[in-house]
């Protein structure tokens, strides 16, 4: 047995099971959005954290990485279960066509698994829907959990795409609202913000850190 699982959010920087391949692609028909509750990891059930998911989007395509785990049914099992554990907040298992650069028009793989949330607040618990932009980075600037800053996340996944020439211009204007809050959140709430390893403008390359323009308003993650 042999499966395929493509990340689009920490997966992207931290896998964090052994996996035999790796190739850098997209999906189509779907989109980045920051509408799901974390509550054990970088945030808690009274402050949740905000992390990504995907949302259908007809004509979106969506930048990543498949992972291949092949071989060896132990480490097949094993990392079928830590997937379950650490994307246990999304309620689907979807199969999904992933593409090539070098091949837009083919997919270069078949049914390969993309851990997605229902995007219903009855249905799933942990779905938190869409908020205005500056509702969210305040949000994102001051949860923590035991696996560290919600912002960190945020910061991460803006460098990845950056590393992997994919940038996410949603992720990079909501990147930036965090780090307007970031500059007054000690007059604002100083007790909630946890914290960092990673220095707020030393993270990314400075082309991510451009100011924003009036045109990333209008897309989405």
């Amino acid at each position: 047995m042999v499966f395929w699982v493509f990340g689009y959010g920490s997966l992207v920087w931290n896998p964090g099971f052994e996996f035999d391949e790796k190739i850098k692609g997209f999906i189509k028909n779907y989109k980045r959005v920051f509408d799901l509750a974390c509550i054990d990891h970088r945030g808690t059930p009274d402050h949740p954290a905000r992390t990504c998911t995907l949302e259908e989007a007809e004509g979106s395509i969506c930048w990543g990485v498949a992972y291949c785990v092949s071989g060896d049914p132990e480490k097949e099992r094993a990392a079928m279960e830590y997937l379950d554990r650490r994307e246990c907040e999304y309620d689907k298992k979807t199969l999904v066509d992933f593409y090539k650069e070098e091949d837009m028009s083919q997919p270069t793989l078949q049914g390969v698994i993309v851990f997605t949330s229902t995007p219903d607040k009855i249905s799933n618990k942990y779905y938190l829907g869409p908020a205005p932009l500056k509702d969210m980075a305040r949000q994102i600037a001051t949860a923590f959990g035991p696996c560290g800053n919600n912002r960190d996340y945020l910061f991460l996944l803006e460098k990845a795409l950056f590393d992997i020439g994919h940038e996410d211009d949603h992720i990079i204007e909501l990147a930036n609202e965090v780090r307007k809050v970031l500059g007054t959140v000690g007059k604002i709430d100083k007790k909630l913000v946890g914290p960092s390893h990673i220095p707020l403008k030393d993270n990314v390359p400075s082309l991510i850190l451009r100011p924003l323009q009036g045109a990333i308003a209008t897309d989405s993650s």
